[in-house]
C-alpha cells in the first residue's frame, strides 16, 4: 500500500475528498496532510478525519532537505496538492520525482502561472469571455503549472456564468476526477 501526503493551504474541500476516498482504498492511504497557514480549515478537516497534520512555515518549509526528509521519516510514496499556493523546492520536486500532482481550476496552458488560482482564475476566465473551462492535473515541476499533464476536463461556460457559478462548475470537476487519477496513478507506482 502506498502512503500518501496532501499539501494545502485554505478551505480543504479537495483535501477532504481525497481522504474520504482513500480511507477504503487497498491502493493507499492518506498519512500525512501537510499546511503552510496556522488559520486554515483544513487542518481541522483532516484532524477530523484522523490525518495527521504538520504546519510548516516558510523558512522550515524551503531549507534544502527538510521537507523531503520529514517525508522521508513518515514513509510518503507520494504527494497530492491540493490548493497548496506556495511553489515547491526544487530539492523536493527532485527528490519526488514523477510522485507529486497537483490540480489547476483551467485549461493549462491558459489561466497559469504566479497568483493564477482559485477565484483569480475563474474572474478572469469570465472576463476573457471564455466559453469553456475546467481542470488540469499535472506533474509538479519547479515552475508554477508547467509539468506535464496527466489529465484535463472541461465544462461549457454560459453567457450568464458568474465567477462563483464557474467555480461550482469547476469544482464538481475536481471532486469527480482528482481522487480517481490520483488511484490510477498510484496504481501504476
Amino acid at each position: 500500500m502506498k502512503n500518501l501526503a496532501i499539501f494545502a493551504s485554505g478551505t480543504g474541500s479537495n483535501a477532504r475528498r481525497i481522504i474520504e476516498y482513500f480511507m477504503q482504498s487497498p491502493v493507499a492511504q492518506v498519512r500525512l496532510l501537510l499546511c503552510n497557514k496556522p488559520d486554515a480549515p483544513v487542518l481541522g478537516i483532516a484532524e477530523a478525519l484522523g490525518v495527521p497534520t504538520l504546519l510548516l512555515d516558510r523558512a522550515a518549509f524551503y531549507q534544502p532537505g527538510n521537507v523531503a526528509q520529514l517525508l522521508a521519516t513518515r514513509s510518503i510514496d507520494f504527494i497530492a496538492l491540493a490548493g497548496f499556493l506556495w511553489l515547491l523546492p526544487s530539492c523536493l520536486v527532485q527528490a519526488f520525482e514523477g510522485r507529486i500532482v497537483n490540480i489547476h481550476p483551467a485549461l493549462l496552458p491558459r489561466f497559469s502561472g504566479k497568483g493564477m488560482y482559485g477565484m483569480h482564475v475563474h474572474q478572469a476566465v469570465k472576463a476573457a469571455g471564455e466559453n469553456q473551462t475546467g481542470i488540469t492535473i499535472h506533474y509538479v515541476n519547479e515552475r508554477y503549472d508547467e509539468g506535464q499533464i496527466i489529465f484535463q476536463a472541461s465544462c461549457p461556460i454560459a453567457p450568464e456564468d458568474t465567477p462563483d457559478t464557474i467555480a461550482q462548475k469547476v469544482h464538481a470537476l475536481e471532486y469527480q476526477h482528482y481522487p480517481q487519477v490520483l488511484e490510477q496513478l498510484l496504481r501504476k507506482k
